[in-house]
């Protein structure tokens, strides 16, 4: 692992307790390789990481936007789903400070987003742990909320089903259907591979680290196509 004191300049977080820090960027697959390793995998901190960063977000939206409760929780889901995470990591150079196996070291498609994301998560809540919540916020609110404005610009924090959905049914009453087309990898790194439906007619296809976020990545492909007006 790299020296972490330019890590912590790149957070502009000085963690008292260093070992918290390395946790949070220790993969479950590099202690398969190193037995002797004296600090537990990043899992834990995920979890943590995970309930301070949507806490920090929920409050902030409460807080500044007076909308509808389905309008906060798109602009929500937009700031903390795994693709907008692993954007940040990749911006704060979390790669080169990971600990990592060297078969997940090598692969950069789909699953590193997914492991930069939930590193992104273990690193939050180590500075939770590490400082409190307040530091914890002001991180979140400089590095992850200063995005919020942009998404707002552009309409990217509108559901995708929830876009098709409406489209498709305006047209012809029909609502489209989601139906599993694989699934690939041991459950703590999984793949979903999904198919979006009109009627018996597949219109887009996508994949995820759940079903949740497949759906939402077929829905994608099916509004980027379009093939769902051949069926309405």
């Amino acid at each position: 692992m790299k020296e972490l004191l330019a890590f912590e300049k790149k957070l502009n977080f000085t963690f008292k307790n260093k070992d918290l820090l390395k946790t949070s960027l220790t993969h479950r697959s590099y202690l398969n390789e190193h037995r002797d390793y004296y600090l537990p995998h990043n899992e834990r901190l995920e979890f943590l990481g995970d309930a301070v960063l949507e806490l920090a977000v929920t409050g902030y939206l409460y807080e500044n936007y007076s909308k509808p409760e389905g309008e906060l929780t798109n602009l929500r889901s937009a700031l903390v789903n795994y693709k907008m995470l692993s954007e940040i990591a990749r911006d704060l150079d979390i790669s080169e400070y990971l600990l990592l196996s060297r078969g997940e070291a090598k692969d950069q498609g789909r699953a590193r987003q997914v492991i930069l994301a939930n590193a992104m998560e273990a690193v939050i809540g180590a500075m939770y742990l590490d400082s409190g919540f307040e530091k914890t916020h002001d991180f979140i609110k400089k590095n992850i909320l200063v995005r919020l404005p942009q998404i707002i610009k552009t309409g990217s924090f509108i559901d995708p089903k929830s876009k098709l959905q409406e489209l498709v049914q305006d047209k012809s009453g029909i609502t489209p259907t989601y139906k599993v087309l694989s699934e690939e990898g041991p459950d703590h790194k999984k793949i979903f591979a999904m198919g979006v439906y009109v009627e018996n007619n597949e219109v887009g296809s996508g994949t995820g680290p759940s079903k949740q976020e497949a759906e939402l990545t077929a829905a994608e492909d099916a509004l980027l196509k379009e093939r769902w007006k051949k069926f309405v």
